[in-house]
This record gives C-alpha cells, sequence and structure tokens, in this order.
C-alpha cells in the first residue's frame, strides 16, 4: 500500500535541464524521509511538484491519498508547506501572520487567537509578536514561516531546508517540534543540507543528484553501505601533508580525503583500534608530528561524499538556481 506520500517517474524539465528524470518516492504515514542532494540535484523541484507549486512532465505522485495532479485543491487542504523563502506578509505583526493563516483554513476567530498565541511562545516570538514583520530578523522570519506551516497541525507536512539561518538553539528546538509532530502522526517530508539534521531526525533517507535517486534506505544502512571505519589525522606541518598521504595510503581501503585549510587527513580503514599504534608508528618514523589522531565510523558526510563525488555544499539557494534554469527556458 503507497504511503501517505508517494510518486511515481516524476520527470520535470526546463529546457535543457531535467531537474527530475524519473524520480521514485515513497514515505510511510507517520514518518520522516530526508531527501538529500547538492545544491541544484532536483529536491526543491520535486518538493513544489508533490506540493502542486508545480506540474510535472510526466510520472503521477499521490499525497494524503489525493491526486496531485487531478485533485490539486483537496492536496493543499491536507498539508503544510515551509519552503526556502520566509512567506510572510511584512507589513503584518507576528500574530497577525499567524491568525490570518489560521482564518484562511477556516479557523474560528477565536480558534486562530489561541493557536497564534501558541506558536508564538514555542518558537520564542512572544515578545516581539505584535511588531511589523519586517522588522524581523532572518531567523526570526524564518521561524513564523515554520510556525505559520504548522497552524493547522496537517497530515503531512513539506519542509524545504527549514533551519538555514537559524541559531543552534532555534534548530534544537525545531528539532523538537517536528519530533513531536511525527509522534502524532503527521508524515513528513524534509530536505536539508545538514546531514547532521537528517541523521537526526529521518527514519529513511534518499539520495538525490541529477534529477536521479542514487541511494536510499535508513542512515546505518546507507552507512554501512560506505563501509568500514575511518582514521582521522591532523598533521602538525601542512607542507607535511603530501608525505603523511602517502604514509597513510599503505593502510587505507580506498581514496584519502585531505582537508588542506584544517591539515585533515581522512582514509577508511579496517582493522579497528590496534591500526592505530602501527599509523602512529609509521608516521614517527618518517618525522612526521601529528597533532590529532583518531578512528571513527562513517557519518553521512562520508556517504554523501561516496555517492555524489563532493562534500555536502553549505545551505545555498536551490529555487534560485530553478528560477534561472525556469527562465533559460522561456
Amino acid at each position: 500500500m503507497p504511503g501517505a506520500i508517494h510518486a511515481e517517474g516524476l520527470v520535470k524539465t526546463f529546457g535543457d535541464v531535467r531537474a527530475l528524470d524519473g524520480v521514485d518516492l515513497d514515505v510511510p504515514e507517520g514518518t520522516v524521509l530526508g531527501l538529500l542532494g547538492p545544491n541544484g540535484a532536483g529536491k526543491t523541484t520535486a518538493v513544489r511538484v508533490l506540493t502542486t507549486l508545480l506540474k510535472p512532465d510526466s510520472g503521477k505522485a499521490v499525497v494524503a491519498g489525493i491526486d496531485v495532479l487531478k485533485h490539486p485543491n483537496e492536496v493543499r487542504r491536507s498539508i503544510g508547506l515551509s519552503g526556502q523563502f520566509a512567506a510572510v506578509d511584512e507589513y503584518l505583526t507576528g500574530r497577525e501572520n499567524l491568525q490570518m493563516v489560521g482564518r484562511l483554513y477556516q479557523m474560528t476567530a477565536r480558534a486562530a487567537k489561541a493557536r497564534a498565541a501558541e506558536l508564538l511562545e514555542r518558537f520564542n516570538l512572544a515578545e516581539a509578536a505584535d511588531r511589523p514583520a519586517k522588522t524581523f530578523s532572518g531567523g526570526m522570519r524564518r521561524r513564523l514561516d515554520l510556525a505559520a506551516a504548522l497552524v493547522v497541525s496537517p497530515p503531512v507536512m513539506f519542509m524545504d531546508e527549514p533551519t538555514t539561518g537559524l541559531d543552534p538553539r532555534n534548530r534544537q528546538q525545531l528539532w523538537e517540534v517536528i519530533q513531536e509532530l511525527v509522534a502524532g502522526g503527521t508524515t513528513l517530508l524534509l530536505t536539508t543540507q545538514y546531514l547532521e539534521e537528517a541523521d537526526h531526525l529521518a527514519h529513511d533517507i534518499c539520495v538525490i543528484d541529477h534529477g536521479h535517486v542514487i541511494a536510499r534506505g535508513t542512515s546505518d544502512e546507507l552507512k554501512a553501505r560506505t563501509g568500514g571505519e575511518r582514521v582521522e589525522v591532523v598533521v602538525h606541518e601542512r607542507e607535511l601533508l603530501a608525505t603523511a598521504t602517502a604514509a597513510l595510503a599503505g593502510f587505507s581501503k580506498g581514496a584519502p580525503t585531505v582537508e588542506e585549510h584544517t591539515r585533515r587527513i581522512t582514509v577508511p580503514v579496517t582493522g579497528g583500534a590496534k591500526l592505530l599504534a602501527e599509523i602512529i608508528r609509521e608516521l614517527d618514523t618518517r618525522g612526521i608530528e601529528i597533532d590529532d589522531i583518531g578512528l571513527r565510523r562513517p557519518t553521512l558526510d562520508d556517504v554523501f561524499l561516496s555517492l555524489t563525488g563532493h562534500v555536502a555544499e553549505a545551505p545555498a539557494n536551490e529555487a534560485a538556481e530553478q528560477q534561472q534554469a525556469e527562465e533559460a527556458a522561456k
């Protein structure tokens, strides 16, 4: 039985740009799917198709049991969406923004007022509630936008890089809100560039690149697919990075990763803690002083690097990239 969010063979092109190229997704009810990928991979395009903001060239999608193409208005009544941009009215106060959303969803005035007050408190916006939104900082606007998406507690939520621009405390707070929603039965599709976020929240992870789904599974399954352990070495002298990398190559089970600015070398290995002593002896024999050395399991960063060929990028504006593609196609 298809999940609360189900898509088959989604294709969407903008001129010569194939933003989605046969994407399949399935998100069981009451779970979180983390949709990962480099900037421009197609994540935001997928969200816009599933939330009825774009029509696919081909394929089908069902959200909350409703066909996205046949009954878009019914889909919109069953979902919440927080996009990459804070979609708030700058001339209304924070409280008025949330009350307006509640009234648009046909809540009573009293219920909308009560829900607005609850969300303002939950997102640490109560003190600024009666100021115009145009006076809010970027992070405050982001939190207000997220609160607006939760006014009616929809059964299906879409969050497109929701914590971009939030400080660590507010990011942790949003994670708690998401966990409460899912515990209450909400289904969530989450796109993010913060791999720690996907690791922490997602029941399943789907990696997309160049419009294709290139991997899917739980965080542990994807890490196991990457395989093995990692030895990380921080070299004291930058000039000896090449020498140290050559020394570590004899222990490595794959290509090393070198971060010149941090003087850090990471190599996949097998052999556990016993191998560390051998590596230290080898580096000492070659006269290479180190500041730090450690053994760790693969992270989602390693998975991302293994699958896409580069590390995850800092959160950027995929929507802007898509807009450029749309304009080029006109």
